[in-house]
């Protein structure tokens, strides 16, 4: 087993969270109609994707019935084929899509993980929970030696990537970079920190996010990895 193996298997085990733990579980029982055979996985999600990766994608938290109930991170819903389509046509994944875990999907040079382990309620984890949750962030990433680059998914994944970096010991600029599609903050010896829109469904299906915004995010992304 991996170092990395062997936090996510200390991360699953985690119960630091009441509400967070409450909601992930009730989902679970009560289902949706169309998931009612699925066997939910219900507990704190890894990070998932290559270990020798030089960019890191920073999420938010599991969706309900994605990745609370599949086990990865965007993956059995329309944020995770949205995301999962771009990175294979950037040549960061061998599939254009994340279905199950075992479904053959492999990431490279690339890793995703988010500051929130646990699906929230309405999909907002409070400023509590993810202080809780940095510890584990902090963790993985520190088992990532190659990383070059974050991309930081919408607001709460900039403000997460700057608070990380920072704990890390780069200093972050003040006034502190403020996120924005397209957004690019540098650090002295540090990664760089890009920012893109979140590929949820409200910005995906409203079209705040296109196919063409993110393959133009990803692009500058592998242009800083290099």
């Amino acid at each position: 087993m991996t170092r990395l193996e062997a936090l996510h298997s200390e991360m699953i085990e985690c119960r630091a969270c009441p509400r967070l733990v409450a909601w992930r579980e009730e989902v679970a029982r009560t289902k949706v109609k169309r998931f009612r055979a699925w066997d939910y996985w219900a507990r704190p999600l890894p990070g998932f994707g290559d270990p020798e990766a030089r960019l890191l994608i920073m999420g938010l938290a599991p969706a309900a019935h994605g990745g609370n109930r599949t086990g990865r991170m965007f993956t059995g819903d329309n944020s995770g084929n949205f995301l999962y389509a771009a990175l294979h046509r950037a040549g960061l994944a061998n599939q254009p899509t994340s279905e199950r875990r075992g479904d053959g999907l492999e990431l490279r040079g690339a890793y995703i993980t988010a500051p929130c382990r646990c699906a929230p309620p309405a999909n907002k984890p409070l400023p509590e929970e993810l202080l809780r949750c940095s510890a584990w962030l902090d963790r993985e990433v520190a088992l990532l030696p190659s990383l070059r680059v974050v991309l930081a998914l919408g607001s709460i994944g900039w403000g997460a990537a700057l608070a990380h970096l920072s704990r890390r010991g780069f200093e972050v600029p003040r006034p502190r970079p403020l996120f924005g599609h397209g957004a690019e903050a540098r650090f002295p010896q540090g990664p760089a920190l890009l920012g893109s829109y979140h590929v949820s469904q409200q910005n995906t299906n409203t079209g705040k996010l296109t196919p063409q915004m993110i393959d133009r995010v990803l692009a500058r992304a592998k242009e800083l990895m290099r």
